[in-house]
C-alpha cells in the first residue's frame, strides 16, 4: 500500500473531464440480466441445503460436504475465467461470448439441482451443483468486469453498480414471492424451487439476449497507457497481491461473505426451530428481508456520495452487528422482534450489494495507474473466488459444525439444544462483521486519491474521438 501514500500532503488535480453518464436505456438493459442471475440464488443457497439434508435425506454432514467440494473446486474456474475475458477477444466482443456460454452451462444443471430423481445421492448434489457454478462464474465474472469498464467516475460506478445489485435484489424478491404465491394454492415444497428455476431462465434468455444486442462493450485499453509489454498468465495473477487496497477490500469481503452465507445456510434451520414459525410467516419474514434490501439502496448511495463508500459500508455492517446480537435473547414466537431484525440485516444487505463492487472498480483504476493494463476480469474473477469460498465455508463447515455440536433437524428424536444454531446462525457473523468493520474503516482508495488516480490515466491514454459513448462515466 506504499505506492498509494504517495498523494498524501498534494494537492489533487483539478477533476478530470469525463464523457456524459450511460444513457438510461443501456443502464437498464445492462441492469436487467441480474434480476435472472440472482432468482437462484435462493433456492441454490437457502433452500436446497435444508431441502437435500432432509426431504432428500442425505443429511446434514454430507450435504454440506457435497455442496463445499462442488464450489471449492468451482473457485479455480473463477480466475481462469477472469483471465480469458480480459485477453482472448472475439469477433462478437470480449465479455459477451463467455456470458452466452455460461447460460447453456447454468440452465440445464439448475433444472437437474430442483427436480432430483429418485435415489439422487450425494455425487448428483455435487455434479449439478459444480456446473451451475461454472456456468454462474462464466456469465458473471465478465458480466461484473464489463459494469467496472462502463465508468471510471466514483459516483457513476455506484450509479451502475446500484442498478445491476437493484436487480439482483429484485430477483430474489421475486424468489421469495413465489412461493407465498404458490403455496396458496396448495404447492408443495418442491414446485416451487422449480417454478422459480424456469421462470429464471426465461427471463434470463430475454434479458441476456437484450443486452448482447443493445449494450456496446467499451473498449478495451490495456497497452495504452504504458509501453509494458503485458503480463503472463500466472505473473498476472500473482501481480495483484502487490495491490495493497485489493488485498484489504477483497479479505474484507471474504470475511463480511462468510458473515452473510452462515445466516443463508441455517436461516430455515432458525425459523423451524428457534422461533418455530410456520410456512406463511418463514416466506413473508423472507419476502420483508429481500424488500429492505432493495429498498435501501439508494439511501446507500446518497450516504456513498457524502461519507464516503468504506465509511458507509462499516455502518451498514455495524447495523448488521447489532440486529444479530438481539437474536439470542428471542424466543419462540416472537416473529414480530424477528421482522425488525429482517428488516435491518436486509437494509444492511444492500450496501453489501451496491458499495463493494463499486469500490473493487475504483481499485482495478489503482492497477492500471501501476502496470499499465486494464485487467477488470481478473479482478472480479478473485472477487467472485472470494464470495464462492466464503458461501462454501458456510455450508462446508457451518452445517457439519451443527451436527457436531449436538444438532439434529430431526422432530421425531425430540427436541434438539438451540445453543448451536444460535451460535453459528448470529454470535459467529457478528464477530466476523466486526472483523470486517476493522479492515475496511480505514481503506487507503479514498475519493480524493482516486480522482487523482483517473486524472492521471486520462492523461496518458491517447484521446479517441467518440470513445464516450461506449464507455460513459459521469
Amino acid at each position: 500500500m506504499s505506492a498509494i501514500s504517495c498523494w498524501n500532503g498534494h494537492k489533487v488535480m483539478n477533476a478530470p473531464v469525463l464523457p456524459p453518464p450511460l444513457p438510461h436505456r443501456h443502464l437498464l438493459a445492462y441492469a436487467a440480466p441480474a434480476l435472472a442471475l440472482a432468482m437462484p440464488t435462493l433456492p441454490v443457497y437457502v433452500f436446497l441445503p435444508a431441502y437435500y439434508a432432509q426431504t432428500v435425506g442425505l443429511g446434514l454432514a454430507a450435504t454440506g460436504a457435497a455442496l463445499m467440494l462442488a464450489r471449492v473446486f468451482d473457485v479455480v474456474t473463477d480466475p481462469v475465467v477472469g483471465y480469458l475475458s480480459d485477453r482472448v477477444p472475439t469477433r462478437w466482443g470480449q465479455r459477451k461470448p463467455w456470458m452466452v456460454l455460461g447460460g447453456m452451462i447454468a440452465a440445464p444443471a439448475l433444472i437437474a439441482l430442483v427436480s432430483p430423481p429418485p435415489g439422487a445421492g450425494q455425487m448428483y448434489l455435487a455434479l449439478w451443483s459444480l456446473l451451475l457454478s461454472l456456468g454462474w462464474t462464466l456469465i458473471a465474472v465478465p458480466y461484473t468486469a464489463w459494469g467496472a469498464d462502463l465508468s471510471r467516475d466514483q459516483r457513476e460506478r455506484t450509479r451502475i453498480t446500484g442498478w445491476r445489485e437493484g436487480g439482483m435484489v429484485a430477483g430474489i424478491l421475486l424468489a421469495g414471492l413465489l412461493p407465498v404465491l404458490l403455496e396458496a394454492f396448495g404447492a408443495d415444497q418442491v414446485e416451487p424451487m422449480q417454478a422459480i428455476a424456469w421462470l429464471a431462465l426465461m427471463l434470463g434468455g430475454v434479458t441476456l439476449a437484450t443486452l448482447v444486442w443493445m449494450v456496446p462493450e467499451a473498449r478495451p485499453d490495456r497497452n495504452q497507457t504504458s509501453p509494458r509489454p503485458p503480463l503472463r498468465p500466472w505473473h498476472s495473477i500473482l501481480s495483484l497481491w502487490n495491490n495493497g487496497p485489493f488485498m484489504r477490500l477483497l479479505i474484507a469481503w471474504g470475511i463480511n461473505g462468510l458473515a452473510n452465507g452462515l445466516p443463508a445456510a441455517t436461516f430455515l434451520l432458525y425459523l423451524d426451530h428457534g422461533l418455530q414459525t410456520d410456512e406463511m410467516t418463514r416466506n413473508g419474514l423472507l419476502f420483508a428481508y429481500f424488500l429492505a434490501a432493495i429498498l435501501a439502496l439508494p439511501l446507500w448511495a446518497a450516504a456513498a456520495a457524502r461519507w464516503g463508500k468504506p465509511r458507509s459500508w462499516s455502518a451498514a455492517m455495524a447495523v448488521a452487528v447489532l440486529a444479530f446480537a438481539v437474536v439470542p435473547f428471542l424466543a419462540p414466537g416472537d416473529d414480530l422482534a424477528f421482522l425488525v431484525i429482517c428488516l435491518l440485516t436486509g437494509a444492511a444487505l444492500g450496501a453489501d450489494l451496491a458499495l463493494p463492487p463499486a469500490m473493487q472498480a475504483d481499485v482495478v483504476d489503482f492497477d492500471t495507474w501501476r502496470t499499465g493494463e486494464r485487467r477488470a476480469g481478473i479482478y472480479f474473477s478473485l472477487w467472485s473466488m472470494a464470495s464462492k469460498l466464503s458461501l462454501a465455508l458456510a455450508v462446508g463447515l457451518g452445517l457439519p459444525l451443527l451436527e457436531a455440536l449436538g444438532f439434529t433437524p430431526s422432530i421425531e428424536d425430540g427436541p434438539d439444544p438451540v445453543w448451536p444454531l444460535l451460535a453459528i446462525y448470529a454470535g459467529l457473523p457478528v464477530v466476523l462483521k466486526t472483523a470486517a468493520i476493522v479492515l475496511i474503516w480505514h481503506h487507503p482508495l479514498t475519493p480524493r486519491r482516486h480522482r487523482a488516480i483517473v486524472s492521471r490515466l486520462i492523461r496518458r491514454q491517447p484521446h479517441r474521438p467518440g470513445q464516450g459513448s461506449a464507455s460513459a462515466d459521469q
